[in-house]
């Protein structure tokens, strides 16, 4: 392999800080679970909070640090916000990872 073979095999620096920033923030359990239960359906804050059994307050700091990377949008219903995922390609990497970890307990 020559130096210039070489370049080929490494992502750009922007490139690999982006993909290091959408795992980071697929690295946290809490994130984690919101992400599951919003690929089941659109839920709001308070059905968050059921679901995860967490406070408000932690709730909305996960929901702000997802939106900010574009993992989940938003949507204003009077009073009311509900969450959903940002795009298909959450759940598809979500998906596929849940595939390779069944996977992985069948070896």
């Amino acid at each position: 392999m020559t130096a210039d073979s070489a370049s080929s095999f490494r992502a750009d620096e922007r490139t690999a800080a982006e993909l290091a920033e959408l795992f980071k923030a697929l690295g946290d359990p809490t994130r984690v679970k919101i992400i599951y239960a919003l690929m089941k359906q659109e839920l709001c804050v308070h059905e968050l909070c059921i679901v995860l059994e967490m406070a408000q307050s932690a709730v909305s700091h996960q929901l702000r640090y997802l939106r900010n990377v574009r993992i989940v949008k938003r949507r204003k219903a009077g009073k009311t916000v509900y969450y959903s995922l940002d795009d298909e390609h959450v759940s598809e990497i979500f998906r596929l990872t849940l595939q390779h970890l069944e996977h992985l307990q069948e070896d």
